[in-house]
């Protein structure tokens, strides 16, 4: 039997990271938590997450960017894939998108995000099978 993959879930906002850990421990994911950017570096470094589920705007402006930008310089952590859960599209002019190179990530989805995109964003990013659900990531 596969060990069960360990997910980061990176969020300021408590009810959003206990909602999300909910459903992805539902489903078979070992889930750990930060609430910033700083916590979440602290957890990679100590847990080594199979994914990161990473938000944008924590406790500073553009948190979840340099968390990002930070963990793609580095050998050991470069290779995690990173999917951004973020509302900052709907606050923001900037249309965000995975081919933004200062955001250097895998994937882009938007507040609030329904569990059944969540976990076929996640299999799609750990390479696992996926059914195919018609979505917009952003």
């Amino acid at each position: 039997m596969d060990a069960k993959k360990r997910l980061l879930l990176v969020d300021d906002d408590a009810d959003f990271v206990e909602t999300n850990r909910a459903v992805l421990e539902e489903n078979g994911y070992d889930v750990i938590v930060a609430y910033n950017g700083r916590e979440c570096l602290d957890q990679v470094k100590k847990s080594k997450p199979d994914l990161i589920l990473l938000d944008i705007m924590m406790t500073t402006v553009g948190d979840g960017m340099f968390v990002a930008q930070d963990l793609r310089r580095n050998d050991a952590t470069q290779d995690i894939p990173i999917i951004v859960i973020t509302s900052l599209n709907q606050v923001s002019p900037y249309n965000m998108g995975p081919d933004d190179a200062w955001m250097p990530v895998d994937a882009f989805l938007q507040k609030p995000v329904v569990p059944e995109v969540l976990l076929e964003t996640v299999k799609k990013g750990l390479g696992q099978p996926t059914r195919h659900i018609e979505h917009r990531t952003v």
